[in-house]
């Protein structure tokens, strides 16, 4: 594996430690409080955080498969936090599930053969870029949403 990547990865696997350690900690109000009427819960943004799971984990399969330029679809993040009700989900199920995502998709990454990183993908503003790109995006993206969660 590529010296970025590996450190790309550790950086996600401190975060998951993290982050767990730091939910599973917390009492249920904090999760669930809203600082204003239109903002995310610390429980509604892991949900969104399990969102991004689910859809990330999907691009990293399908991208090793693609025949051409992998297109990176977009989805409506708000609607989905809605539509799942995570604010009144019990949160060591949503933390498990993930927890579980995220160890899913480390599995995914250890195993991608290291050419793969180099992929041809087209954001949804139609930028060009690789999977390497989308993969780090990815832990980013993350980072910031657990310091959020912490604050």
């Amino acid at each position: 594996m590529k010296e970025e990547i590996k450190v790309v990865t550790a950086k996600f696997s401190e975060l998951l430690k993290e982050a767990t350690k730091y939910i599973a900690n917390t009492s249920e109000g904090d999760l669930k409080n809203k600082v204003s009427e239109g903002s995310w819960s610390k429980l509604e943004i892991l949900g969104h955080l399990i969102d991004s799971g689910t859809h990330n984990l999907q691009r990293f399969l399908e991208v090793q498969f693609a025949d051409e330029t992998y297109k990176v679809r977009q989805y409506n993040q708000d609607e989905l936090v809605k539509a799942n009700g995570y604010n009144n989900a019990d949160p060591m199920e949503l933390l498990s599930f993930w927890l579980s995502i995220n160890e899913r998709i480390l599995q995914v990454i250890g195993r991608i053969n290291e050419k793969v990183f180099d992929y041809q993908i087209q954001l949804p503003n139609n930028d060009i870029s690789d999977f390497k790109f989308l993969y780090t995006d990815y832990v980013v993206h993350l980072e910031h949403h657990i310091n959020q969660i912490k604050k």
